[in-house]
């Protein structure tokens, strides 16, 4: 008998406010699942992951989900939108551009990232590898 991985999945109203809220829940959620040292970047990777949601897929009326999955040896977070033919693009940003730069920190905190598409909408996902035993540390800093 195998037990379920822990998982917290939070439907959220596309509101600018509700990309705070998902961030500060994601770390209080790793956090209590005894991983602190990945909270902060698993924080940031959902407020950017809730943000391209909330700014390139998200429709009137349609909600945006965050998940969070603690997995055998990584930690998952997954924002689904309902926005299927919006595909995620990194691209480079111009100095003076406020907007673009998401995905390349995504990228740059997260061991691995891609996006599923659904039979409506999508599901853009990174992963933190925890360490072995349980404790965390920031990337580079593993032996």
């Amino acid at each position: 008998m195998t037990s379920a991985s822990p998982t917290d999945v939070v439907s959220y109203v596309p509101y600018t406010q509700n990309v705070t809220v998902a961030r500060r829940r994601v770390a209080h959620v790793v956090c209590a699942w005894g991983h602190p040292g990945l909270a902060g970047d698993a924080a940031l990777i959902a407020g950017e992951l809730a943000a391209n949601a909330l700014l390139h897929g998200c429709l009137r009326d349609r909600l945006f989900r965050v998940e969070v999955k603690l997995l055998e040896k990584a930690l998952r977070i997954a924002v689904t939108d309902p926005r299927g033919e919006r595909h995620p693009q990194p691209r480079r940003a111009l100095d003076d551009e406020q907007f673009g730069r998401g995905l390349t920190i995504v990228a740059a905190l997260a061991t691995r990232w891609g996006a599923e598409p659904l039979t409506v909408g999508k599901t853009v996902w990174a992963e933190l590898d925890l360490v072995p035993g349980g404790i965390s540390a920031p990337p580079g800093e593993l032996g």
